[in-house]
């Protein structure tokens, strides 16, 4: 039986087909390249298309035995959402739809959906926990919460098991140097940072030095790219296992102000890193750090690459050596 992962060419997508393959998953990949990057599969089997053609999702749940389904395909940045949200409903919550339904006509009733902390919006305390509300301060968080709903309605409609795996800021580079992030445009602060210090870029920005943090910036909890891959693993398991569905937050418990990230990267490439300071972004909360007691205790999930500094080194090894990204 394969395991479908979509979006398996983008970023934490193909950290996650890798470790499927380290397991000895058969692994089938549905992306649309527009953010991935066919060089970014270690294995498995591509077909390369868009979640909303209903011909070529029955075509890939036809042609393969598959069990279980590993969501990632989205658009998931945070600004442009707050400038197109039509792209973001139409993409994330439509392209959700037409899988789910996908899914029910080949009885594939297992899922694991990469959700994301801006469903929380503004945390009620920090570190945030599942229980919390969930009030999304931006377009992004918003479908993503959307998607979680009508994941649970086809929970309640035609008995899905699923996983919502709700994870802060990604970070890293897979072990081998073989994967690595690279978006275009790139948004994700570990990734500018480093470009500033190949001096690709003549500065990194930082928005908003007025938030009620210690040093005025905005505070994240950072994760290795790697222990999120290792998380959907666990959740494929539990579904297997016939365990009921639930919501896990995925991060290390701790966070980082944007102006420490970049103290950090100075000290791990021995680089001047040149800061600009810009107004505050729409939609940015102030804190967001994440409580995964649950994800320990219930998956079994132990994040191994927690320290800060080796996610940064891991993900600065992959740009030296990657200085132009996948180039493809």
């Amino acid at each position: 039986m394969a395991v479908l992962v979509t979006g398996g060419a983008g970023y934490i997508g193909s950290h996650a087909v890798a470790a499927l393959l380290e397991k000895g998953e058969e692994v089938v990949v549905v992306d649309n390249l527009q953010q991935g990057h066919r060089a970014a599969l270690l294995g498995g089997v591509l077909y390369e298309g868009d979640l909303r053609d209903e011909e070529l999702l029955d075509r890939v749940f036809r042609e393969n035995k598959i069990d279980s389904v590993i969501h990632f395909a989205a658009n998931s940045l945070v600004g442009e959402s707050m400038k197109l949200p039509g792209k973001y409903y139409h993409n994330n919550v439509y392209g959700t739809l037409c899988l789910l339904e996908a899914m029910n006509r080949a009885d594939v009733k297992r899922i694991v959906f990469s959700s994301t902390a801006a469903t929380y919006g503004e945390p009620e305390q920090v570190p945030i926990r599942e229980t919390d509300r969930t009030e999304p301060t931006n377009a992004y968080g918003e479908t993503k919460l959307a998607m979680e709903k009508m994941i649970r309605w086809f929970e309640v409609a035609h008995e899905f098991r699923f996983v919502s795996l709700r994870y802060f800021n990604a970070a890293g580079a897979h072990e081998s140097g073989r994967i690595g992030e690279d978006h275009s445009p790139e948004t994700h602060l570990v990734p500018l940072v480093l470009q500033a210090a190949l001096g690709k870029r003549p500065h990194i920005s930082v928005f908003g030095e007025d938030y009620p943090t210690e040093d005025g910036s905005c505070v994240r909890d950072y994760i290795h790219v790697s222990d999120l891959a290792d998380a959907h693993i666990l959740a494929v398991e539990r579904l297997r296992r016939g365990e009921g569905s639930a919501v896990y937050n995925l991060g290390n418990g701790f966070g980082f102000s944007v102006k420490q990230v970049i103290d950090i990267a100075r000290r791990v490439t021995g680089r001047e890193i040149p800061v600009v300071m810009e107004d505050r972004r729409a939609g940015d909360p102030a804190v967001l750090v994440a409580s995964s007691e649950k994800a320990r205790t219930e998956l079994g999930w132990n994040p191994r690459r927690s320290d800060l500094e080796n996610i940064i080194g891991s993900a600065w090894k992959w740009h030296l050596d990657r200085p132009e990204g996948y180039n493809d």
